[in-house]
């Protein structure tokens, strides 16, 4: 009873919110309605329902002997024989005997109450900077996607996210664009630049930059050493959290063959080795060790860490891909739980050529803060899955990008003219942010780019010339420089961008100026995918407040999201329409 009154009342509060929406996109739409294509029907989704927990009924153990392998538990009863062979069992398993195999089988699943204590570092917008007494803007690149679909999990549970959750170049580099390609693996991406008027503030201009990563012609990648890192603990019993990983990490075993290496690493209390390394066209024997993981107990992360790195180094892939992948709500609450120390513990490891992915799953206790620290220090990418279609997109749709990184360390570096740019600010990568002398010091870290990655980055931009500005000018001007003297009057910003096409090797820099007869006119004249970047930016910065966006509201970001949409194959930016008109029903 519990079960079904629980699914009527979730079901009516879906259909709420859906109508909620469907009826704010009909009221607010002033184009055609052929641009509101619904989400392709393909897309595959993973429904999440409260389910009450079953007590399964104990696994009736078979009355045959002991293996001889283990000749010393033969002298004890049944009762002590069986918990010494369950001691050396990987957590999350269940010994029973068959024949002289072990197999595994699902243990009694409790309900666990969750409270809402999930885990976001909080940020503080980047500011409004004046050129003219500082020129320079340096940060790393980023290509996590992990807070558009949590903000989506968050839409799609009927309520506006935290601010903390929304980070805006999450939500813009979800999405990909149309960028020109790199020829050649020489330089491994292009840099392309577009400035056109900002949709919220008719006094500014937004600076738009685009990486396009290379993506070899051949379909040939290579080979991988992946080890997955499974968190069984109890906190992991929902059917968002463990049975959503378990599908999830099928999509991507489908993808992989005999030069592939797969082992599974389980943690809870304690940690254990599910799967030792095996060839990735052995793909019912790595489901059948997936299928056989449930969930108990507490959530000893750090341990199942160390263990990984063990596995990894094991069967390491000199000329391959040698990668974690985490897949866990984060939730450490035993052995090293401290953040920082995590965090030291992963970035000592990363010497070692082995990176880092986090995949995050569930709600009310998730750690998103641990999850996207722990990637970035690991050199990997973090992503949040909030049903399989996200499943398929990371791991299946991007499986190259994410596994095969054409770039390391990739740093910009944006010197504006204080001739012709009074103030700016960077729209996002808060957290990324670097110092000045950081961008030519090789120790620092920064973000790695894979295959085909696309990054974007905004610049909200003031022209010295502009009515309007944020700030006044200084009473007391700086001494004459080159650029006061009329020498570079054209040149609006000039772009450095360094990297690594080896993480041992030495950076290599590439330079570009920004001139100002590129500005466009008019929002018209710019891109349509100069034009979608704007309408995530300032739906993103509407969730964390709009501070800087006037009067620019939804009906505005949606009217802009629309006419922006372009090809939209996968759906995605359809998607995202819907989202901005679920979040105006949710806000009104």
């Amino acid at each position: 009873m519990y079960s079904l009154s629980y699914s009527l009342i979730s079901g009516v509060r879906s259909a709420s919110l859906a109508c909620m929406a469907g009826v704010f996109l009909i009221s607010c739409s002033t184009v055609e309605t052929s641009s509101t294509a619904a989400v392709p029907a393909q897309q595959i989704t993973s429904e999440v329902k409260p389910q009450t927990a079953v007590k399964q009924a104990p696994v009736k153990e078979q009355v045959q002997p002991v293996a001889e392998a283990e000749p010393q538990l033969q002298s004890l009863n049944k009762v002590e024989r069986k918990a010494k062979l369950r001691a050396k069992m990987a957590p999350g398993m269940l010994y029973s005997r068959v024949s002289s195999a072990m197999y595994l089988t699902e243990i009694d699943r409790w309900p666990i109450e969750e409270n809402n204590r999930e885990n976001y570092y909080p940020i503080s917008d980047s500011p409004v900077i004046k050129a003219d007494e500082n020129a320079f803007s340096t940060f790393s690149i980023d290509v996590d996607t992990g807070a558009y679909s949590n903000v989506r999990r968050f839409l799609n549970q009927g309520q506006l996210p935290r601010q903390d959750a929304v980070r805006v170049e999450e939500l813009i580099n979800y999405f990909s664009y149309d960028y020109a390609r790199p020829e050649n693996k020489q330089q491994p991406f292009s840099i392309n630049t577009e400035i056109a008027p900002s949709p919220w503030n008719r006094h500014s201009y937004l600076l738009h930059i685009g990486l396009q990563a290379y993506q070899g012609a051949d379909t040939q990648r290579p080979s991988a050493n992946l080890v997955f890192l499974v968190d069984v603990s109890g906190s992991m019993h929902s059917r968002d959290k463990l049975p959503l990983l378990k599908s999830g990490l099928k999509l991507l075993i489908n993808q992989l063959d005999k030069n592939d290496s797969i082992s599974i690493v389980t943690y809870a209390g304690s940690t254990g080795v599910v799967l030792k390394p095996t060839a990735g066209d052995k793909k019912s024997e790595i489901k059948r060790a997936l299928d056989q993981l449930t969930s108990g107990g507490s959530t000893n992360g750090a341990s199942g860490i160390k263990l990984a790195y063990q596995m990894a180094r094991q069967s390491f892939k000199k000329a391959g891909v040698n990668r974690i992948i985490l897949a866990t709500d984060g939730d450490f609450n035993v052995g090293v739980t401290d953040f920082e120390a995590l965090k030291q513990m992963v970035e000592g490891k990363r010497k070692t050529g082995i990176s880092l992915t986090t995949l995050g799953f569930g709600r009310g206790n998730y750690n998103d803060h641990l999850m996207e620290q722990l990637a970035d220090v690991g050199n990997g990418n973090y992503s949040y899955i909030d049903n399989l279609n996200e499943a398929k997109k990371v791991l299946v749709d991007e499986m190259r990008s994410t596994l095969n990184t054409v770039a390391s360390d990739v740093k910009i570096q944006i010197e504006f003219n204080p001739r012709q740019v009074a103030e700016y600010r960077l729209i996002g990568y808060e957290n990324r942010a670097l110092k000045r002398e950081d961008f030519n010091n090789d120790k620092v870290d920064a973000g790695e780019i894979g295959e085909n990655h696309s990054v974007t980055a905004l610049y909200e931009i003031t022209f010295t010339d502009s009515a309007v500005k944020h700030m006044d000018n200084a009473r007391y001007s700086k001494s004459e420089s080159a650029v006061n003297k009329g020498v570079f009057n054209d040149e609006l910003a000039f772009l450095r961008l360094r990297y690594k096409a080896d993480s041992k090797a030495p950076s290599q820099l590439i330079e570009k100026p920004v001139y100002r007869h590129e500005v466009k006119s008019s929002l018209d004249q710019a891109s349509t995918d100069f034009r979608f970047s704007a309408s995530v930016a300032a739906f993103a910065q509407h969730l964390r407040g709009g501070k800087y966006l006037q009067n620019f509201g939804y009906n505005d970001i949606l009217q802009l999201a629309k006419k922006s949409r372009g090809e939209d194959g996968s759906g995605y930016r359809s998607e995202f329409i819907q989202l901005v008109a679920l979040a105006s029903a949710l806000d009104n």
